[in-house]
């Protein structure tokens, strides 16, 4: 379901970070995902920046070394000099998404924290700065601005996408941790005569064919294509990382700013 993004001055207030400096963040840019350091609930680490997860995550391990039990918790997210009190946080384990990744992986930021803030993104080099919504800087020239609107948690942006036939707009979650270009929930693709479809699943390596997807006024062509497991459709780095990207999430929109890369 697709919700406008429609803020009361108390809700924005509720989410309003207890720091507000904004200072960049020591990323990269690894297996098609941003990593960033931060600290959930005493838990210092690295972190999966995913601007498409509705929930920040606690990797199980993690959480059970510091006595923690159960699927949640609650505790304070400190990152990029903000600090975001008392956040309600999902444990889960994180082996499936990051057993790649040659140091471990303390969990995940969620757009549950983010949508307070304006996260200004780039992938090469990786860049992430954190500002509250008052003190960020211009964007640059030649952003183009997206509208921003929520599917169960997650901020999402309108595409349009063709298997060669036909074509259709179609609702994806603009999501910096997912190690994927695109990934289609089961209900807007056809599996018919699709052999074992749950190897296109998240975490596994099964791709199929996109024959195009259009977005931000960018063509991409002939793209891997995975499930997304769940309700809602989403768009990785594999294409996010054409521009330079802000989201300002307290205004409903995302810019996408023309990239120089070497």
């Amino acid at each position: 379901m697709i919700v406008p993004n429609v803020w009361s001055l108390a809700a924005v207030l509720a989410l309003a970070p207890a720091l507000a400096t904004a200072a960049p963040l020591a990323c990269w840019y690894e297996h098609g995902v941003i990593v960033a350091p931060a600290n959930v609930a005493g838990a210092a680490g690295d972190y999966i920046l995913d601007t498409g997860a509705a929930r920040t995550e606690l990797h199980d391990t993690r959480a059970q070394g510091m006595g923690l039990s159960g699927d949640s918790a609650h505790g304070d997210v400190d990152i990029g000099g903000f600090r975001f009190p008392d956040r309600d946080l999902a444990i889960v384990s994180q082996d499936a998404r990051t057993y790649a990744f040659p140091t471990p992986i303390a969990g995940v930021i969620g757009a549950d924290v983010l949508r307070a803030v304006i996260v200004d993104v780039d992938f090469r080099p990786c860049r992430v700065e954190l500002h509250a919504p008052a003190e960020a800087p211009a964007p640059g020239r030649g952003a183009a601005p997206q509208a921003l609107q929520w599917a169960a948690g997650r901020p999402v942006v309108t595409a349009a996408l063709s298997d060669g036939r036909t074509s259709r707009r179609i609702s994806l979650a603009a999501s910096t941790g997912l190690a994927a270009a695109v990934r289609l929930a089961p209900g807007e693709v056809d599996l018919t005569g699709v052999s074992e479809p749950e190897s296109l699943a998240p975490f596994e390596t099964r791709r199929a064919d996109l024959r195009a997807l259009s977005m931000g006024g960018e063509l991409f062509e002939t793209l891997k294509v995975g499930l997304s497991g769940d309700e809602v459709s989403a768009v990785g780095p594999g294409v996010l990382q054409r521009w330079r990207l802000r989201f300002n999430f307290p205004a409903g929109r995302i810019l996408l700013i023309p990239a120089e890369r070497p």
